[in-house]
């Protein structure tokens, strides 16, 4: 919509069915106006509220809900919901209206509404009117851009291949290998690149004929350490002399068995020897 049109194009925002309009007192303070100065008394009129669009300009008509007829008008111009459309400093119900009667004159009131939604429709309808004469704004300012006149700091790029153009990509072979800890200990069992099965790389067992040695040697010119290695090379000897000495036969251990039992008495008697046995 452009807004070389008819003016009598008319387009309603809102309709609130009833509203109260005070005569209120002159500005006290430079902040704002406050309702809780405004006394009951000072009720003047209830009626309808339109909220209307008329192109750049919105309307707001205060009318008799039986008639229609007009009470009091506020216009609100692009640019100066502010001045024409005042909030109170107490109460998110109520605002104060700049109403002109058309010949240049101006007086100023307040408005009322009994429930915060309908003080809410009410802003948002006048911010719609707002949003709306801006989108306009845009609109006719982007077609007078349109002469051919503008210049666009970023061209398009073409990214597209000419005849003859190719691209090499060179995409490395990865072997494939196991995971887990045995990947990464090196012992996977999987076949790598060149088709032949890793081995298993494990070490061997340690061999037990080593003998356990002491972490620290003993202290030099030690008189305990030079016993202890020379009883032991007594022992290592007498074990071995006794080795030499015992006789290959099988049944020759059973004479040191009997030597070894309790002595019997001088009856012979076969219940001790029982009770000997027992004993072993």
């Amino acid at each position: 919509m452009s807004f070389d049109e008819d003016e009598a194009f008319e387009h309603t925002l809102l309709v609130v069915r009833e509203v109260s309009v005070y005569k209120i007192p002159p500005r006290s303070t430079s902040g704002g106006y406050k309702c809780g100065e405004w006394l009951q008394s000072d009720l003047i009129w209830t009626g309808r509220l339109r909220v209307v669009s008329c192109k750049d300009r919105c309307e707001i008509r205060l009318e008799d809900p039986n008639s229609g007829e007009l009470f009091a008008a506020c216009f609100v111009l692009p640019g100066q919901r502010e001045s024409s459309v005042e909030t109170v400093l107490d109460s998110s119900r109520y605002f104060v209206l700049k109403i002109e009667d058309g010949a240049g004159k101006h007086a100023f009131i307040g408005l009322g509404f009994a429930e915060r939604n309908e003080a809410f429709d009410f802003n948002v309808a006048l911010s719609d009117h707002e949003k709306y004469v801006r989108r306009e704004q845009e609109k006719e300012t982007g077609e007078a851009s349109d002469d051919g006149s503008h210049i666009d700091i970023h061209p398009a790029v073409n990214h597209r291949l000419k005849d003859g153009e190719t691209i090499r990509i060179n995409v490395k072979n990865k072997a494939t290998s196991g995971t887990g800890m045995l990947s990464a200990a090196g012992l996977s069992g999987t076949h790598s690149g060149t088709g032949k099965p890793k081995t298993l790389g494990l070490a061997p067992p340690p061999s037990g004929a080593g003998k356990i040695r002491s972490p620290l040697p003993p202290p030099p010119n030690d008189p305990a350490a030079a016993r202890m290695t020379s009883s032991s090379h007594g022992v290592d000897l007498k074990g071995h002399e006794e080795d030499m000495r015992r006789p290959t036969d099988a049944f020759s251990g059973l004479s040191q068995l009997e030597k070894s039992l309790p002595a019997s008495s001088s009856s012979g008697s076969t219940k001790t020897t029982a009770s000997g046995w027992a004993a072993f």
